[in-house]
């Protein structure tokens, strides 16, 4: 198959990496905003046959669909900061290509009672166009990272082979991952984390809906497995929340990230500075968004692996019944180790995790596997044969059962 990545950051690079080791990827064009960067990337693999460098601008709907009708691709792979997914979706759509991303379009809270009710959700502007992809015939899989991602397909899995009924489906991530040499170094893309740590965390109940709380709300002790240990995990807005309830039945949805005191200390911070603002400001005769200086004044995160040691953790805790009739408790986990994947492809650990599972999803799709049409998540398609994909790939996931209070296993 042919796929475009938009994006050469360090999950497109990641991806690349991956799928160089896959036979069903027989050409990959990644494309940037910056030439040099995309052709360093491409360079490294010494397949110029397989890998292609191409620059694009992934806010302009023209120039992606100019690049889709010379590439040919079987699938766009979104790889980009959430904030270009619009004109990527769109541009996909147009074209008539099947789209992958693994972040969703943007929330804006609400502009009255954003602690309480949610304005526009993650993924509104693209889940609305549902039947305009069906009917075209095109497949939109989105939020296909690791969380969301991932964490979905365990959701789903959970669903269908362990438990009768869900009382709760709660994503819990955590690791214990240092970066030497830094005072503070985000090991994710600090734009986006910004985004889902700030906004109004969103919560799902049924009976009541989605609503809303306040950032950092609803701090809880968990302890993840293979001696991660126990982390706070506090609320935050993220895609899980609006997909697990589109497909799956349940009472209850969270989001909770072990973020830790100094990371959120910082946050408040540069919320209270408005240094996480995206409106530009006049500096100096230059108009800047004060989150795009903080963005260029941290290192980045794919850069960061031969700096950084440890795990990190993605997973779905899953409460309810069991198959069995008996109260269940189970966290269904995936940990990386930033050596293994350094070593083996040159990635840092948390950029791998989430570039792995567009890789998985795209050769089930190209298999006839996985199939469909229309704004789908991850949540629509058979868990088994991605699990089974995971171990083939020596990334094997796991599965504790806990306590039925948090953090206890």
């Amino acid at each position: 198959m042919r796929i475009l990545v938009v994006g050469a950051g360090g999950v497109g690079a990641a991806f690349a990496a991956i799928a160089q080791r896959r036979p069903a990827f027989e050409r990959v064009v990644l494309a940037d905003i910056a030439p040099e960067r995309v052709r360093s990337v491409v360079a490294a693999f010494g397949e110029p046959s397989r890998f292609g460098a191409e620059r694009v601008d992934a806010s302009s709907q023209a120039d992606l669909q100019a690049l889709i009708a010379r590439v040919r691709p079987d699938a766009v792979l979104n790889a980009c900061d959430p904030r270009f997914n619009e004109p990527i979706f769109a541009a996909a759509f147009e074209a008539r290509v099947n789209y992958l991303d693994m972040a969703m379009t943007l929330s804006r809270p609400h502009p009255q009672r954003p602690y309480e009710l949610p304005g526009t959700m993650l993924g509104d502007h693209q889940l609305a166009q549902h039947d305009a992809w069906e009917q075209a015939g095109v497949l939109a899989l989105v939020g296909i990272g690791v969380e969301p991602g991932l964490s979905d397909v365990f959701a789903a899995y959970a669903a269908r082979e362990l438990f009768s009924n869900i009382d709760e489906i709660g994503v819990r991530d955590g690791a214990d991952l240092v970066v030497d040499g830094y005072d503070f170094a985000p090991t994710f893309s600090i734009w986006t984390t910004i985004e889902e740590c700030l906004n109004p965390p969103l919560i799902w109940e049924r009976g009541r809906g989605f609503y809303t709380t306040a950032p950092f709300s609803e701090p809880e002790v968990f302890e993840f497995p293979e001696g991660i240990g126990k982390i706070t995990c506090v609320n935050v807005e993220h895609e899980e929340v609006v997909l697990i309830p589109r497909w799956l039945t349940c009472e209850r949805a969270t989001f909770k990230y072990g973020l830790g005191d100094e990371f959120i200390e910082v946050l408040r911070t540069l919320h209270k500075l408005g240094l996480d603002s995206t409106e530009p400001v006049n500096v100096r005769g230059v108009k800047v968004a004060p989150r795009d200086v903080v963005a260029a004044t941290l290192p980045n995160p794919a850069t960061l692996g031969e700096r950084m040691t440890g795990r990190t953790c993605a997973g779905t805790w899953v409460r309810g019944t069991g198959k069995d009739g008996r109260p269940r408790s189970s966290y269904l986990y995936h940990i990386v180790d930033n050596e293994h994947t350094m070593r083996e492809y040159g990635s840092q650990a948390v950029v791998w995790q989430t570039a792995l599972n567009p890789v998985i999803a795209l050769e089930l799709l190209n298999e006839g596997t996985w199939s469909g049409a229309g704004v789908l998540g991850p949540e629509a398609f058979p868990p088994q044969p991605f699990l089974e994909r995971l171990q083939e790939l020596e990334a094997p996931y796991g599965v504790v059962e806990l306590a039925q209070g948090p953090g206890a296993s």
